[in-house]
C-alpha cells in the first residue's frame, strides 16, 4: 500500500542528486576579475592575447587565480579588488587602446562543474553591483534622419520615372523638390504620393522655381518615434549580448527614455564603451575625377576638395571619397561571415531589404567601371575596408564585402552589422554605480531573512508533527535546493524581490505538508490503521494541494506576463518555486515516509504528534 516501485525511488534520488550538483556552483562565490575584449573589429582575441596577458601579469608580479579564453574574450580572476584594479591599470597600459579592459565579477566554481554546464545564478544589480544608465532618445534626430533618407529615395524614384527636376534638399523635417515647370511637378507628386502614402505633399512657388514639399504626417511621426525607441532597445540588446555582457536589463521608461543595467560591471567608463560600440556600413562612390596624384598629395596635407573626404584604405591606397552616401547600414536585414569562393579570403555576406536592393542595383548600373568605397563606421570613426571596381550591374539584394583581415574579423563585423545602428542618437542623462559591497550587504540580509524563516518553520514542524515534521523539513530543504538548481540551470537573474519569492515559496511549500499531516491525523482519529491513514492522507490531500498551487501559479504567470523588472523577477522565482514545492511536498516526502513505514507489517502508532 505504501511502497513505491524502485523506479520512483531512483527518480527521486536522481533528481535530488542533480539538484545538489547544479546548485553547488552558488556556494563558491565570485572573484574580482577583468574582461579583455577587442576595441576594434579587426583586432583578434585569441590564444596569443591569452599568452600575452599572462606574460604581462607575471612581469608586473600581479597574482591571479585563473586565466582563460572564452567566446567573449580573455578573463582573469584575482584574489582581491585591490589586485584587480592594479591589474586593470597594468593591462591597459601595456595592451593600449586596441583592447577594452573592463572590471567584472566571475564565479569561483571549479572547471569540472562548468564543463557539465553547472553555473551559478546571475545576480541582479541590487545583489551583485554594477552600473545603471538612464538614456534619453533624441526624437528630433529620428525625424531628421527619416527626412534625410527620403532625399535619396526621392531622387531614385524621379530618375526611374524619368521626371525632370532641378534639385532635392532637406529643410528641417521637410524635403523640398524644385521643378522648372508645373507639369513635371504634377507628375512627380502623383508618383511620390503613390510610393509614399505616409507623406503629405504641398506645392508653392519660389521665384521662377516650382516647389513640391513633402512632410511627415502626424501618424507617421508617431510611428517613427515609437519605432526609434524600440529599435534602439533592440540594438542595445544585440550590442551588449554580442559583446559578452550577460543578463543586461534594458527597458523603456516613459516615451523617450531607456534604462540600461549591467550587473557585475563595475567600471562605468568601460560600460559606456560597451554601450557605444557598434558598427554600420556606408557605401559611397570614389571621386575618380579628382583622384590624381597632385590632389591626393594636397588632400593628405589637409587640403581636401569640397564635397569629398580623404581616406587611406587597408592596403595603404589613398583616395577621395564623395560625402554623398549611396547606401547605409539601415537597409541591411542580415549579415554573416563566409569565404570568397574565388579569392579564398574572408568576406561578409550582406542581405539588403527591397529598397536597398533597388538603390544598389541602380547605383551599380550607372557607375560601371568606377570604384565604390565601402566604409565601416565604428565608434564614430570611418574606415575604408575595400573599394572594388564595379564590373557590372548587381541586383538581387545580396552583397559580398571583401577586404576582411581574417575570418575572426569577418565574424565580428557581421555580428556588429546584425546588431545594427541606433535609429536615433541617445544621451546618458543619469548614471550610477552600485558597489559590490552594497550587493553583498543585500545578499546577507536576504539570506538571513530566508534562513531565520526556514529555522522558525523547522522548529514548529518538528515540535508539532515530530517524525512527520522532520520529514517535512527534509522535503523543504530539498525544495530549496531544487529551486536554486533550476534558477541556475535556466541562468535566471536573482534580485531582492526574487529572494522574497524564495521566502514565500518556503511558506507555501510547508503549507502542503501541513495539509498532508493534518489529513493523516484526521484519518487516524476516524479509526483507520496507520498504513491506511498514510495512504489516504497523501491521496486525499493531493487534490487540495493541486488546486491551491494552480490558482497561485495563475497569479504568478500574470505577474510574469504583465510585470517588468523586479515584478517579473519575483514572478519567475514564484512560479518555479510552485513546481519544486509540488515535487518535494508530495513525491519526496512520501518517498521518505514510505521508506520508514512502508515495509513494516505491523504499526501501532505513527510519530505525528
Amino acid at each position: 500500500m505504501n511502497r513505491y516501485p524502485l523506479w520512483k525511488y531512483l527518480m527521486v534520488l536522481v533528481v535530488v542528486l542533480l539538484g545538489l550538483l547544479y546548485a553547488a556552483p552558488n556556494l563558491f562565490g565570485e572573484s574580482p576579475a577583468v574582461q579583455i575584449t577587442a576595441a576594434k573589429s579587426n583586432i583578434q582575441v585569441d590564444s596569443a592575447l591569452l599568452e600575452n596577458t599572462e606574460n604581462i601579469l607575471k612581469q608586473e608580479n600581479i597574482p591571479f587565480e585563473a586565466l582563460f579564453l572564452d567566446a567573449t574574450g580573455v578573463k582573469v580572476r584575482f584574489p582581491s579588488t585591490d589586485i584587480q584594479l592594479q591589474a586593470k591599470d597594468a593591462l591597459q597600459a601595456r595592451l593600449g587602446k586596441d583592447y577594452v579592459i573592463a572590471l567584472n565579477l566571475l564565479s569561483r566554481s571549479p572547471e569540472w562543474l562548468r564543463s557539465i554546464g553547472a553555473r551559478p545564478m546571475y545576480l541582479g544589480l541590487d545583489l551583485r553591483g554594477g552600473v545603471h544608465f538612464l538614456l534619453q532618445v533624441d526624437m528630433k534626430s529620428a525625424l531628421d534622419q527619416a527626412a534625410e533618407r527620403y532625399v535619396g529615395d526621392f531622387r531614385s524614384v524621379l530618375r526611374t520615372a524619368r521626371i525632370n527636376y532641378l534639385g532635392v534638399s532637406r529643410d528641417g523635417q521637410a524635403v523640398n523638390i524644385r521643378f522648372k515647370d508645373t507639369a513635371e511637378l504634377s507628375k512627380a507628386q502623383r508618383a511620390l504620393e503613390k510610393e509614399y502614402p505616409d507623406l503629405t505633399f504641398r506645392t508653392s512657388n519660389r521665384g521662377e522655381d516650382n516647389i513640391l514639399t513633402a512632410v511627415l504626417s502626424e501618424p507617421a511621426k508617431k510611428r517613427i518615434q515609437e519605432f526609434a525607441i524600440k529599435q534602439n532597445i533592440q540594438t542595445l540588446h544585440n550590442r551588449i549580448n554580442e559583446l559578452g555582457v550577460a543578463e543586461p536589463v534594458i527597458q523603456q521608461q516613459g516615451i523617450d527614455r531607456v534604462v540600461v543595467q549591467l550587473p557585475g560591471v563595475q567600471d562605468t567608463a568601460k560600460a559606456k564603451e560597451i554601450l557605444g560600440r557598434t558598427a554600420t556600413l556606408e557605401i559611397r562612390m570614389v571621386d575618380e575625377d579628382r583622384s590624381n596624384a597632385v590632389t591626393l598629395e594636397n588632400a593628405s596635407k589637409g587640403q581636401v576638395p569640397f564635397g569629398t573626404e580623404f581616406y587611406i584604405d587597408r592596403n595603404g591606397i589613398p583616395m577621395l571619397v564623395k560625402k554623398n552616401v549611396v547606401l547605409t547600414g539601415d537597409y541591411i536585414t542580415d549579415a554573416g561571415p563566409g569565404m570568397d569562393p574565388q579569392g579564398g579570403g574572408a568576406v561578409v555576406h550582406v542581405t539588403l531589404d527591397a529598397r536597398g536592393a533597388r538603390i544598389f542595383k541602380q547605383v551599380t548600373r550607372e557607375n560601371v567601371g568606377k570604384r565604390m568605397a565601402i566604409l565601416l563606421i565604428e565608434k564614430g570613426q570611418a574606415e575604408v575596408i575595400t573599394a572594388p571596381v564595379i564590373r557590372e550591374e548587381i541586383g538581387g539584394g545580396r552583397v559580398q564585402i571583401s577586404g576582411m583581415a581574417n575570418t575572426q574579423e569577418a565574424t565580428d563585423v557581421a555580428l556588429l552589422l546584425r546588431a545594427g545602428a541606433l535609429a536615433a542618437p541617445m544621451e546618458i542623462i543619469e548614471e550610477r554605480t552600485v558597489g559590490p559591497s552594497m550587493g553583498e550587504a543585500n545578499i546577507e540580509r536576504g539570506m538571513h531573512s530566508t534562513l531565520w524563516g526556514f529555522v522558525a518553520i523547522s522548529i514548529f514542524m518538528i515540535a508539532y508533527y515530530m517524525l512527520f515534521g522532520t520529514v517535512s523539513v527534509l522535503a523543504l530543504s530539498i525544495n530549496l535546493i531544487l529551486l536554486v538548481a533550476l534558477l541556475s540551470m535556466l541562468q535566471a537573474t536573482l534580485t531582492l524581490p526574487g529572494i522574497a519569492a524564495v521566502a514565500l515559496t518556503l511558506g507555501m511549500a510547508i503549507d502542503a505538508n501541513v495539509l498532508i499531516n493534518e489529513r493523516i491525523r484526521e484519518e487516524l482519529r476516524n479509526g483507520n490503521t496507520p498504513q491506511a491513514s498514510i495512504h489516504a492522507g497523501y491521496d486525499r490531500a493531493f487534490g487540495t494541494i493541486l488546486d491551491a498551487n494552480v490558482t497561485t501559479m495563475i497569479a504568478g504567470l500574470a505577474l510574469f506576463m504583465f510585470g517588468t523588472g523586479p515584478v517579473k523577477g519575483f514572478a519567475v522565482v514564484h512560479v518555479l518555486g510552485i513546481l519544486t514545492s509540488m515535487f518535494s511536498a508530495v513525491l519526496v516526502s512520501r518517498a521518505v515516509i514510505n521508506l520508514i513505514y512502508g515495509y513494516r507489517r505491523k504499526i501501532s502508532k505513527l510519530s505525528i504528534g
